[in-house]
């Protein structure tokens, strides 16, 4: 899935007025979807976690349809009413230039949220009672109709690029809803309803209580997805930085992946016999491989052979790409402790910590970048990521501070 957004960069970048269309991708599109899905992102770890039988597994899917019903509400009225003005021109700041493709794209990218909230919830089904490979079959699909869509709007339709890259994502996305949604069939139908019934079936209170600080994780952290576009449009080389931001934060996100999909390999492991042992000798490993793998390209030609040659940026944003991957080595690194921590807590049933070790991220993120919207003298994207860094780091340590307990459970 972390291929997404370089495979959508190296297409665009090659479209008409490639610049604007992925700037109004990386500042308006992209993290306005992100932000209002992200309180459906954690209906994998919930379900990973809760899905033990049939009736959980209802009432599972029922608590999904509401929240992706009241999203994707809150989805259109931002796309399709002058709230788009409001959150766009006033809060974010963006460019005047990329409104209008920023408000096609959003437009286009409505069944994001419902696609994602089904898409996650079945996954967590899959990965609980050992069904993985179909996971990444369905990411599979995904790509192959993302890579269809914008191979055929870059050769044979002549729309614009933000008009192809959001029809490509949103039909990748659904696609693999979809396949997800027919792999789990046989599975609900023959595994989860033989499971044992649970003694104690989920209701809304406590269920909102384990689900509620998972949910705020994801949304704040996504918040700062916006936030960061709002600040680098008030500092030094606005639309450079926009225009930089998806090829960096792409390839960033692509190196960071496997650590994301590391927490609900934690929830559904740390139980077992030397589990613990095994998780975090994964994650010394894990963790250095994707940092070097990411220092390997940031201080190499291979920075500009990835933004020249194969994403197709121009010189210009090539050159502020690969100095920007520079400060970002650490973030697949933290990337895979981070979930480290947080599936042990959610594996415990103690999310609490998650989201105080993301509000000390927001908080750090938010007065770094307001910092340098005040004060900073360099281009904007090179600030971002430094802030980035920083609160990404304190969040880390937090965690490991909260999950000091388990770590030596035996």
């Amino acid at each position: 899935m972390g291929a997404e957004m370089p495979i959508f960069t190296v297409f665009v970048a090659r479209m008409v007025s490639p610049e604007l269309h992925l700037a109004a991708w990386g500042s308006l599109v992209f993290p306005v979807s992100m932000v209002v899905e992200g309180p459906v992102i954690m209906l994998l770890a919930a379900s990973t976690a809760l899905a033990v039988d049939s009736e959980n597994y209802r009432r599972l899917r029922r608590y999904m349809l509401w929240m992706s019903g009241i999203l994707s509400i809150a989805h259109i009225a931002i796309a399709f009413t002058p709230l788009f003005d409001f959150v766009a021109h006033t809060v974010l700041a963006v460019p005047a230039e990329v409104l209008e493709p920023g408000r096609i794209g959003l437009q286009i990218m409505t069944p994001w949220t419902a696609a994602i909230a089904w898409r996650r919830l079945n996954q967590g089904v899959l990965i609980r009672y050992g069904h993985s490979k179909e996971v990444a079959i369905g990411t599979m699909i995904r790509l192959v109709f993302l890579v269809g869509a914008l191979a055929w709007g870059l050769l044979f339709s002549g729309y614009s690029g933000i008009v192809v890259g959001a029809i490509a994502v949103a039909l990748g996305v659904t696609a693999e809803a979809l396949a997800i949604h027919r792999a789990v069939t046989p599975v609900i139908r023959n595994e989860v309803a033989a499971a044992p019934v649970a003694k104690n079936p989920i209701c809304i209170g406590p269920f909102m209580k384990f689900y509620l600080p998972l949910a705020v994780t994801p949304l704040m952290t996504l918040f700062i997805q916006p936030a960061g576009a709002a600040g680098m449009s008030r500092m030094p080389e606005t639309m450079a930085s926009l225009a930089a931001w998806p090829a960096v934060h792409g390839l960033i996100f692509l190196l960071r992946g496997s650590g994301f999909a590391f927490n609900e390999v934690v929830v559904a492991l740390a139980g077992l016999p030397n589990g613990l042992i095994m998780l975090r000798q994964f994650a010394r490993r894990l963790a250095g491989i994707t940092v070097g793998i990411l220092a390997l390209i940031g201080f190499s030609p291979l920075g500009a052979l990835w933004f020249g040659t194969v994403s197709g940026l121009s010189p210009e944003l090539t050159s502020l790409s690969a100095a920007a991957i520079m400060l970002a080595v650490l973030m697949p690194g933290y990337q895979v402790y981070q979930s480290l921590y947080q599936g042990l807590l959610v594996h415990h049933h103690q999310t609490k910590g998650i989201s105080e070790a993301v509000l000390l991220y927001v908080v750090i993120a938010l007065a770094g970048l307001y910092a340098g919207s005040q004060w900073c003298q360099v281009a904007g994207i090179y600030w971002a990521i430094a802030t980035f860094v920083c609160a990404g780091i304190s969040q880390t340590v937090w965690l490991r501070v909260r999950t000091t307990r388990f770590l030596h459970t035996p």
